[in-house]
């Protein structure tokens, strides 16, 4: 039988996420690295996905790559991968993290707006189809690790909002239950070729740029009474990433500090 440490370990793995240069990206790339896996760092752009992919640790000696990777657009989406793939020759992990932002309200978004922001949806499909297509080429199977939300699986509260900042998107919404669900239908038809498919799906965890009065009200809604730190989901990635998680698949994760508990 496996020891606990041998099934967290991600020695000898390769990980690819896509917007690891933010809040909560840069956070999970780093608790991947710490595990031991070599990381492809994804971006738009091309010297900050190289800057983050040099500031990763390396316990074991594992190398990390910068590459530019715009998911939203197709022919990138597909390059981006394939020089992944040069550069480590297999891909054991994909996190699908990166996100194009819209924060038009439900009183101010446009149907065009609303449509793009779906898209990301899209975007994680077609990634995820080409980590899908090189792990069966290659065997051995592998993990997909979509980025949802609490907002997927739950509405929001209006009142902690109103008056201070616009509403949270409803395109975000539909956006991240869409993901939640596609998690269980690829975690479904992928399951006999040993590719796990989960969805990680934070709860609140506002960045530094977020408004005080808002954090304020919505640390009111919390179970914990605060909101998440983005070093609180390092546990969970590297679960989700390593053979600690081999009997999971199309699952959402939920780290929400209660949230979605009430």
């Amino acid at each position: 039988m496996t020891n606990i440490q041998k099934l967290f370990d991600l020695t000898g793995k390769t990980a690819l996420i896509s917007g690891a240069s933010g809040w909560l990206g840069g956070a999970m790339a780093r608790a991947l690295a710490e595990a031991g896996a070599s990381v492809i760092v994804t971006s738009r752009d091309r010297v900050r996905a190289e800057l983050t992919a040099a500031d990763l640790p390396s316990p074991g000696g594992a190398k990390h790559f910068g590459v530019t990777l715009d998911q939203m657009d197709e022919e990138s989406s597909a390059e981006g991968f394939a020089r992944a793939l040069k550069c480590t020759g297999r891909i054991d992990v994909l996190v699908n993290n990166g996100h194009e932002a819209n924060g038009s309200d439900l009183t101010a978004v446009t149907r065009e707006e609303f449509t793009r922001s779906l898209e990301n949806a899209t975007a994680y499909f077609d990634l995820a189809r080409r980590f899908r297509d090189h792990a069966v080429d290659r065997g051995g199977g592998g993990s997909v690790i979509l980025i949802g939300s609490m907002y997927g699986v739950v509405g929001s509260y209006p009142d902690a909002y109103e008056g201070v900042v616009p509403a949270s998107p409803v395109a975000y919404h539909a956006l991240k239950g869409g993901i939640v669900h596609m998690t269980r239908h690829l975690g479904v038809y992928w399951a006999k070729e040993e590719i796990r498919v989960n969805c990680l799906s934070p709860g609140p965890f506002p960045g530094p740029k977020a408004n005080p009065e808002m954090v304020e009200r919505l640390k009111a809604k919390s179970p914990m009474g605060r909101m998440g730190r983005p070093e609180e989901l390092k546990g969970a990635v590297v679960f989700l990433a390593s053979d600690a998680s081999t009997y999971i698949t199309g699952q959402n994760l939920l780290v929400d500090g209660g949230w979605t508990a009430w």
